[in-house]
């Protein structure tokens, strides 16, 4: 599906980009969406960062890409509560296994896991990690946890790995998340 078919005007989606090789497809990922017409708010954790600076989905999605949570803005509301708020969907491309663990337990120590707490819009995630990581029981007890919170998926696929490996774990192709995107949204 290309961006110029989908139609995701007047539709906010909070980006959240995790620490993981495949956070470069965001940037991709980032423009196709606002190609489409869609606000983008890139979020990036610190372990994102260290694969993808915060310029780049800035310049992409023409918002600022926050990455602190105690870095406000100058508006009435905390970034994470106006971020939560404006959210028609909260995107996270890549999800790491860290992540996974966090939105399953609830915890609320960074900006994306805040937004994620706060925000009553569904939530899209798109994991990428080691297969082995991917396969672990404490991995899957985290998955089976948010699907039973109606969480939406597109599941990771099967190829050779950054690590080297062969196997499940890839982040799933930009244009099957984008279709993802239109289904839930």
């Amino acid at each position: 599906m290309t961006a110029s078919k989908l139609n995701l005007t007047n539709r906010t989606i909070v980006l959240g980009i995790t620490g993981s090789i495949a956070a470069y497809k965001s940037a991709d990922l980032c423009s196709r969406l606002v190609e489409a017409g869609a606000t983008v708010y890139p979020i990036l954790t610190d372990s994102a960062c260290r694969f993808i600076q915060p310029l780049t989905l800035q310049i992409l999605s023409k918002n600022p890409a926050l990455t602190d949570l105690w870095d406000e803005s100058e508006h009435n509301h905390p970034n994470h509560i106006q971020l939560a708020d404006a959210a028609d969907l909260l995107l996270v491309a890549p999800a790491s296994a860290d992540c996974l663990a966090r939105f399953a337990q609830g915890f609320a120590s960074d900006l994306l896991s805040s937004v994620h707490l706060a925000t009553p819009a569904p939530v899209l995630m798109a994991p990428a990690m080691n297969g082995k990581m991917y396969a672990h029981a404490a991995t899957q007890a985290n998955l089976k946890v948010l699907r039973e919170r109606n969480y939406h998926f597109v599941d990771p696929d099967v190829g050779l790995l950054a690590c080297g490996y062969e196997g499940v774990g890839k982040m799933a192709q930009v244009e099957t998340i984008l279709q993802k995107v239109v289904e839930v949204i």
